[in-house]
């Protein structure tokens, strides 16, 4: 594993220069631990950043510490964390975008997407050209495939605007995107939409035949509009139950037609907060393993000390120590403070599912929707994205991180 750092904002050619000389650590691996399909042993060769050959002993090789073997996690929806926000009025630079790979690294993601949320053109483009060209910087070792840009073509609605400020909320508009994916690099493989906005089918369309997945979200949609959006390509709701005011009818609102829709794929945010136990238990019943997707929503807030923090624009948000991140004056959430790696934990605590299916979720599901046949399984030529953990009570305890074959996170020993 590498051990250099760079804290400053350096000239890309030096930078390109470092990193050249400074390769994160590749080389043949021999990895084992027990499957998280079946509890029984599993060995995995690795080569080029590649799973090479893959092999079922009988017992683990000696000293082997019992560890699952699954995977790398994939997060569809990482705002940011350790401070780092990537929709920031500031100009980004490379050293956050990597203290948010290597946090992510530490809860064992292996993939996930730099999330935008609603904001100026000027901003949006800016901040995409940014994460474009520094995310494929060869240190990142393609942690990061693309982006999400969650509104700002969503409801200007109270409730289902969520935490997105109201004065960049506005209807959708092609020929903005086609904008913003020019400066993201044709790297947004997401956008998240209200389907009731003027114009939101004839955007839905083009991203759909543009390959980018839509998302329904922070949408006050009727079932109607839901099953014409889906038929003109929406493939998932935006972590459902969320970004939806308190107050709906109880029979006519967006949550019934998105989970009655067998097509339609959903996002869950399980970090204790966002949902209860009993609705990811529903939701898990009626979509089943296969169509549920774990996310994160985790924000800049992840990794920082409890208490009251200001937003640009004076607002003020809390971060309690339990890890929820509001709005202290009405006890509105603002996103999320835990990765994914308590998310996949809490689902099984709260709906029995197995391990296997659970990584599924949080992992397989995702790469297929975005087409990334890459990633999230265990095969031979596949990326060799692998982690090593057990499980606790609260949180999957992430021992060692693997991406594309090289050991980029491992527990310390001595904690």
């Amino acid at each position: 594993m590498s051990k250099w750092t760079c804290m400053a904002v350096w000239p890309l050619g030096i930078f390109l220069l470092i990193a050249a000389c400074f390769p994160v650590k590749s080389e043949r691996l021999k990895i084992c631990g027990l499957s998280y399909i079946d509890g029984l042993p599993i060995c995995i060769e690795t080569a080029n950043g590649l799973i090479a050959s893959i092999s079922r002993p009988e017992r683990l090789p000696a000293g082997t510490p019992p560890l699952y073997l699954a995977p790398g996690l994939f997060d569809n929806q990482v705002n940011g964390g350790s401070g780092v926000y990537f929709s920031s009025e500031n100009p980004l630079t490379p050293d956050e975008i990597r203290k948010v790979v290597r946090s992510q690294w530490s809860a064992g993601v292996t993939s996930f997407l730099p999330t935008l949320t609603s904001h100026t053109r000027q901003v949006l483009k800016r901040n995409l050209e940014a994460l474009a060209r520094w995310s494929g910087y060869p240190e990142f070792r393609g942690t990061i495939p693309g982006f999400h840009l969650e509104g700002p073509y969503i409801s200007p609605e109270d409730g289902y605007r969520g935490a997105h400020a109201r004065q960049f909320v506005r209807e959708p508009d092609v020929e903005e995107l086609m904008e913003l994916q020019r400066a993201a690099g044709n790297k947004i493989l997401t956008v998240t939409l209200a389907p009731e906005r003027p114009g939101a089918m004839e955007l839905i369309r083009w991203c759909t035949q543009d390959g980018i997945v839509v998302a329904l979200g922070h949408h006050n949609a009727s079932a109607g509009t839901i099953r014409t959006a889906v038929r003109n390509g929406a493939r998932i709701a935006t972590h459902l139950g969320n970004g939806c005011a308190n107050l709906i009818h109880r029979h006519e609102n967006p949550l019934w037609p998105q989970l009655a829709d067998d097509s339609l794929m959903i996002s869950i945010i399980a970090d204790g907060f966002h949902l209860t136990a009993e609705e990811i238990k529903t939701f898990y019943k009626v979509k089943g393993a296969g169509k549920i997707v774990i996310t994160s929503d985790i924000t800049r807030y992840a990794g920082l000390t409890p208490g009251i923090y200001s937003t640009a624009d004076g607002r003020k948000i809390e971060l309690t120590p339990a890890g929820k991140v509001q709005y202290p004056a009405q006890g509105v959430l603002a996103g999320s403070a835990l990765a994914v790696d308590t998310g996949v934990k809490k689902v099984m605590n709260f709906t029995g599912a197995s391990l296997e299916e659970v990584i599924r979720m949080s992992s397989t599901n995702v790469a297929r929707l975005y087409g990334l046949e890459d990633r999230g399984r265990l095969r031979e030529g596949m990326r060799a994205d692998i982690i090593l953990f057990s499980l606790g009570r609260h949180k999957l305890d992430i021992h060692r991180t693997f991406v594309a074959g090289a050991l980029v996170f491992e527990q310390d020993a001595r904690k």
